[in-house]
């Protein structure tokens, strides 16, 4: 059996700066949407999309530019809705989390409307009661514009791929990619995942990166192994 070393766990953090993001038929709208800010007709907006579509890194974006406060949803409970508001724009990420902060969430939301503070919230999907039991608040949310952006689409899933592969100095054949692409599931947070692993997979090995490890560590990631595991069944 060949030699395997143990490789460091030396993951790159996701870049969420304007040359990081990838545009497609999927994010294109809501790309375009934080392009014209701060010419909006409404300073408030909610981005949405499912978990690993990029909504995140287009609210970093924006963010950037406003100037604004990055805030989870969840840490607003018991917190001062004026003094966040006197600090200028804010992002609100995951608002479907925001648990019993809900009465802050309406208030930051009433003074945003009052005094045209620029406001960005994200959100996995459209708000509804199953996520706000507060009805004022969910009369606000359903009044702010909002823009989707969808599951990545194949063109996205190879960019991404090839973006990740290139930032770890990997050179592996296109056919991978494309080969990878079409097994993984559509998300960003999975293409991370599955180069993260390939590398240290490799590195493991002390091999160049082939076709079949990229199946195993398919394979691996859609039976839900962890690495760990993986090792443990190679060395056995």
């Amino acid at each position: 059996m060949a030699a395997r070393q143990l490789p460091l766990d030396l993951a790159l953090e996701p870049g969420f700066s304007a040359e990081d993001f990838f545009i497609s038929g999927s994010n294109e709208s809501a790309y375009q949407m934080i392009e014209r800010w701060p010419d909006w007709p409404n300073p408030a907006l909610i981005l949405i999309g499912p978990p690993g579509s990029g909504k995140s890194h287009l609210g970093a974006i924006w963010a950037a530019r406003s100037g604004a406060t990055t805030i989870a949803a969840a840490s607003l409970v018991g917190r001062e809705a004026a003094a966040l508001a006197a600090a200028g724009a804010l992002l609100i990420e995951d608002i479907e989390a925001i648990g019993p902060g809900q009465a802050q969430l309406f208030h930051l939301v009433n003074l945003g409307i009052s005094r045209r503070l620029p406001l960005v919230m994200t959100a996995r999907r459209p708000p509804g009661p199953e996520s706000f039991d507060l009805p004022d608040l969910l009369s606000r949310l359903r009044l702010a514009p909002s823009v989707s952006i969808g599951a990545p689409d194949d063109a996205l899933m190879r960019m991404v791929l090839v973006k990740l592969l290139m930032d770890r100095q990997l050179v592996v054949d296109v056919r991978l990619v494309d080969y990878a692409a079409l097994r993984l599931d559509y998300s960003l947070e999975a293409a991370r995942s599955f180069i993260e692993r390939l590398d240290r997979e490799a590195l493991a090995r002390k091999s160049r990166v082939t076709r079949q490890i990229a199946a195993e560590v398919l394979g691996a990631m859609a039976s839900g192994e962890d690495d760990e595991a993986a090792a443990g069944d190679a060395n056995a």
